[in-house]
């Protein structure tokens, strides 16, 4: 399979109609075949979308749109989402040409995504957090911001040169990546475990956490590795109420 195929562009909460058809082009240019857009304004111009698409159209029609990130990359393995910004959480950031080939190995064999956010605030801290990767698109100082169309020709032109290269040969893991409904499981139980074992303090751990996302999307996260993970954390929970239970249970009546 031609793992271009596997890889889904995601515009969350695009806000020009022209933009959304001129990334229509750019997908059909570099043989990217998949969009997903979020909540998408109701009073988008789709003729005018059409227009901009060109011979492209048949990609505007097959859209999907979905009501948010989680649910529009459940199914994924790798999630680059685009950010212009830089500071916290954003200093691992790579170019499109460093990600490109993390997009491409997982794409051989599952789906991933390209995210980018909307036209004048871009992507949220939130939906940062769900993004296992962090692409940041170098530009003139002199006039730094992209045109939305732009920025995904630039990330879908690396992944095309790459692909198209005969001698890429993707390395296959035993294990399949895991999908970011899986992550999301498993941060989840993790965040429990580290309220429940007092690790740090409630008003911390939305801190703590985007930092443990970080760690975890420094690799590749297979099946696997998610499965001993929630199963740590299983067991951490497991014990720590074991031990309450018990410390209960001695301690004398008032």
């Amino acid at each position: 399979m031609n793992p271009l195929e596997n890889i889904r562009i995601v515009l969350v909460e695009p806000q020009s109609s022209g933009n959304i058809g001129s990334v229509c082009r750019v997908m059909k240019n570099m043989g990217i075949t998949d969009l997903a857009l979020i909540n998408p304004h109701e009073r988008h111009d789709w003729e005018e979308a059409r227009r901009l698409a060109c011979h492209a159209g048949d990609l505007l029609n097959a859209r999907k749109v979905f009501p948010s990130l989680e649910k529009t990359v459940a199914d994924c393995t790798v999630v680059a989402g685009t950010s212009a910004r830089t500071g916290l959480h954003r200093d691992h950031a790579g170019l499109p040409r460093e990600i490109a080939p993390i997009i491409l190995d997982s794409a051989a064999y599952h789906k991933t995504a390209l995210v980018f956010g909307r036209e004048d605030t871009g992507l949220t801290k939130e939906e940062l957090a769900v993004c296992t990767h962090i692409i940041n698109i170098p530009s003139s100082k002199a006039y730094q911001s992209l045109n939305l169309s732009h920025a995904v020709m630039v990330c879908c032109y690396e992944l095309f040169l790459l692909a198209a290269d005969s001698s890429y040969q993707p390395p296959r893991e035993r294990s399949p990546e895991t999908s970011v409904e899986m992550r999301e499981r498993v941060y989840e139980r993790w965040s429990q475990m580290m309220i429940k074992t007092e690790f740090c303090a409630p008003e911390k751990l939305e801190h703590m956490m985007l930092g443990l996302r970080r760690i975890f999307s420094r690799g590749k996260l297979t099946d696997n590795d998610a499965r001993i993970l929630l199963g740590l954390a299983q067991q951490s929970l497991w014990v720590v109420d074991q031990w309450k239970k018990r410390k209960e249970s001695s301690e004398p009546p008032i």
